[in-house]
């Protein structure tokens, strides 16, 4: 997870101008990447309910004419559902999602060099987000996690 001061100006400007209208139509910005040197925009979104190709569309055609407003050049724009392994990134999630299953990757290793977590979500604290092993109950530093994802449910 990436604090702002380390995100590449590109994408703190596309995020600046996507997040409002996302929000403004009533859906949750769960992630956006860019690759290809911001020629290729992906966007996660979700609500409650999920997402379907309806919502997916709707807010691809309304992003398309803010782009052109804003002059935020892309070749293509990808609107999808974040999935069943979502990605968490807020403090929000993690409190959103608790109870769930979670994979979480560290940037720096903790005891025993160890980097990966897999366990039930517990919520946040002081700016941890507490994570329950098998081996019991562990809190991680929220500036430090590399990548969190739902552990799918089948």
């Amino acid at each position: 997870m990436a604090t702002d001061g380390l995100r590449p100006i590109f994408y703190l400007k596309t995020e600046n101008v996507v997040e409002p209208v996302v929000t403004g139509m009533g859906y949750e910005l769960v992630d956006l990447q860019s690759s290809n040197g911001g020629r290729l925009l992906r966007l996660f979104i979700d609500k409650a309910g999920g997402i379907g190709l309806e919502d997916c569309a709707a807010v691809s055609r309304q992003l398309s004419r803010v782009f052109e407003v804003e002059g935020v050049v892309y070749d293509r724009l990808e609107v999808s559902s974040p999935g069943l392994d979502r990605p968490l990134r807020k403090a929000s999630d993690f409190e959103r999602f608790a109870g769930r299953k979670a994979e979480v990757r560290m940037r720096t290793p903790g005891e025993g060099g160890r980097r990966k977590y897999v366990g039930v979500l517990r919520g946040t604290a002081e700016g941890r987000v507490r994570l329950e092993l098998e081996s019991g109950l562990v809190a991680l530093a929220l500036d430090d996690l590399e990548r969190a994802k739902l552990v799918p449910e089948l």
